[in-house]
């Protein structure tokens, strides 16, 4: 009989690989029928028992197909079946089991194992090669699909990896700018990153916290807080840079830095035309760091937790950053000075709760400020 419009594509296209098929079975005359039937259309590997057939499966060149055998010595092949599914590096391999027992029950049992087709003994040639030649086909559109799916699954995370560091230089290069006009530095930037990191981390777990810090949270606090002084390229500089304290009025001028910072985002956002999720904290970290638990704070006197966490956060370790660095209105404060006024305005500057937190990591903020010092 010709068996030519039974033959899988790939036996027929010869610019394409020829399929893999491994027939496991224990009986010497069947595992010779088969080969004898499938070798001029596909490669054939042999099997005479269920742990070899699992070696096989599982080497560096796996079957594209498996006919499967189920009365064997050793491990039968309903558990050949279910080790091979229950396996990463071989569950996708269809499985066909080739077949004395008719019953529906067996029938039933290894199409629930897995196993894409089911053939019973006496086999009709046409119709196994029929069978074998459609799984193959499905297979290797399957793999094909999933080949395209991880590749652009990579594409994606590289052009996702690509605008996160378009996004990060941005940032660092707008406040690095904003730090430089008050002679702060890009250290501070990275500091007080690092304190707000350190801070929500701890956090993350406390009652009041933990249903805003999350993962998704903390990633985006660490991202926008370098953004939380960009108010300050508003400020001019004769305000900005005196030596001396400021007059009430030259003060009120400072205080527009956090709506500057926020207008700024804004703007940026409607040019970009879409809600990105960091700028949003951004948002919140300039326009309302400089509040204060109890309500004296600027720009608009929040008071508890009617201020951002993002912006409580970012207040406390803003604070510490700017006591124990030197300014050009002041020299700077040590470690030990810095704790003791960051616990005197528990309560009153800082949220009793991050105060507290605080308190247990200053030996981290010292560390941090120690690993990123400024130049002399």
């Amino acid at each position: 009989m010709d068996y030519a419009p039974f033959l899988s594509p790939s036996s027929v296209l010869v610019d394409k690989p020829i399929a893999t098929v491994l027939v496991v079975d224990d009986t010497p005359e069947n595992l010779s029928l088969m080969g004898a039937l499938l070798r001029d259309h596909y490669h054939v590997k042999v099997a005479n028992q269920g742990e070899k057939a699992l070696k096989i499966a599982q080497a560096e060149a796996p079957p594209d197909l498996i006919l499967l055998d189920i009365m064997m010595p050793g491990i039968d092949g309903y558990e050949v079946c279910r080790q091979l599914k229950a396996r990463t590096q071989t569950r996708d391999i269809p499985v066909i089991f080739l077949t004395a027992r008719a019953e529906i029950e067996d029938e039933r049992l290894g199409l629930a194992l897995g196993a894409v087709d089911y053939i019973t003994k006496p086999i009709s040639p046409p119709i196994l090669l029929a069978r074998v030649a459609t799984h193959l086909a499905l297979k290797a559109s399957n793999d094909f699909l999933r080949d395209k799916s991880a590749y652009l699954e990579r594409e994606v995370a590289l052009r996702t990896l690509e605008v996160q560091a378009i996004q990060d230089v941005t940032i660092m290069a707008m406040t690095s700018l904003a730090e430089t006009r008050d002679n702060e530095t890009g250290n501070h930037i990275r500091r007080t990153q690092l304190y707000v990191k350190a801070l929500a981390e701890r956090l993350r777990e406390h009652p009041r916290f933990a249903h805003v810090l999350t993962d998704r949270m903390i990633d985006l606090l660490y991202k926008s807080a370098p953004l939380h002084d960009i108010g300050k390229i508003g400020i001019p500089d004769a305000i900005l840079l005196k030596p001396g304290k400021l007059t009430v009025q030259e003060f009120e001028v400072m205080k527009t830095h956090t709506t500057l910072g926020r207008r700024a985002i804004e703007q940026a956002e409607r040019r970009l035309g879409m809600r990105v999720a960091f700028l949003s904290v951004a948002k919140e970290i300039a326009y309302s760091h400089q509040e204060k638990w109890d309500g004296s704070g600027y720009p608009e006197g929040l008071k508890g937790d009617a201020i951002p966490i993002s912006a409580r956060l970012m207040a406390l370790a803003d604070v510490y950053d700017a006591l124990i660095s030197r300014r050009v209105y002041k020299p700077a404060f040590s470690h030990e000075q810095a704790c003791a006024t960051i616990v005197k305005g528990r309560g009153s500057h800082f949220d009793p709760d991050i105060a507290d937190a605080f308190v247990e990591l200053a030996g981290d903020f010292l560390r941090i400020s120690q690993r990123y010092p400024d130049p002399d």
